[in-house]
């Protein structure tokens, strides 16, 4: 049985790190680098590094600060935003990331990441699915930073990444990002079980049990949090203490 994953989330935006609620990511927390060591020290399984602005105004990725974060990142670093090349993705390798999250060009271009998936291998792409709650009842995906609808059902869009070729899924919900309030149930539940790679869940972690209930309720391999770690005293260590009180299969503290 697989270990369960424990992932901060950094949101890169222009030169720091941001964060907000449901995608209005506004707040300053910091810059990268330092926050990096911190969860060096803070034993992590992994850490997700997303710029939040690159496909809005189709910036390339900073090459030579991402080979500056993964020189100081002792973990696995997946690095994602604006990704529609295949220069970015080999550029990104070389500079240090272990693996690529593709959202925006995975609903526009299926083909990319077919191809991207095939070239790299399908541990090297994360599929990376943004969606929201409407007033009929049903969830839709969004794209280019939770700016743009798209009446695509995330459930059958998620086996379709996967038909693609990814070897993971990164699954966040707009509704619940930044609220603390705990994790989308419903939905994630359903794709857990629909697909056969391994899901991380993300948005909405705000106390140890929402670690547990999520891991616990459904088949997710990977709870993902950012408001967690800047806004309250919740540590990564607390929280793998917590989940093995709860008989889940997580890392032992090195």
């Amino acid at each position: 049985m697989l270990k369960k994953r424990i992932i901060p989330t950094l949101l890169y935006k222009d030169v720091g790190l941001v964060k907000g609620k449901n995608f209005d990511s506004s707040r300053r927390v910091g810059t990268p680098l330092p926050v990096i060591r911190i969860y060096n020290r803070r034993d992590v399984d992994e850490i997700i590094l997303l710029d939040i602005t690159a496909t809005n105004t189709n910036k390339e990725p900073d090459y030579l600060a991402i080979s500056e974060f993964a020189r100081d990142c002792s973990v696995p670093l997946t690095v994602g935003g604006g990704i529609h090349k295949d220069a970015h993705i080999s550029n990104l390798l070389k500079s240090g990331a272990d693996k690529i999250s593709i959202n925006t060009s995975a609903l526009k271009d299926p083909d990319f990441v077919k191809y991207s998936s095939k070239k790299y291998g399908k541990q090297c792409i994360v599929g990376s699915i943004d969606f929201k709650r409407h007033l009929d009842g049903k969830y839709y995906c969004y794209t280019n930073s939770g700016k743009n609808f798209n009446k695509i059902d995330p459930i059958n869009f998620a086996k379709s990444l996967e038909s693609y070729g990814v070897g993971e899924l990164l699954i966040t919900s707009i509704d619940k990002d930044g609220t603390m309030d705990g994790y989308e149930e419903k939905i994630v539940k359903i794709i857990s079980k629909e697909v056969n790679i391994p899901v991380i869940v993300s948005g909405g972690a705000g106390k140890l049990d929402d670690f547990s209930k999520i891991l616990l309720n459904t088949n997710v391999s990977a709870v993902a949090a950012a408001s967690v770690f800047h806004f309250s005293e919740i540590t990564p260590a607390e929280i793998r203490n917590h989940l093995r009180s709860k008989g889940l299969n997580v890392r032992k503290v090195l």
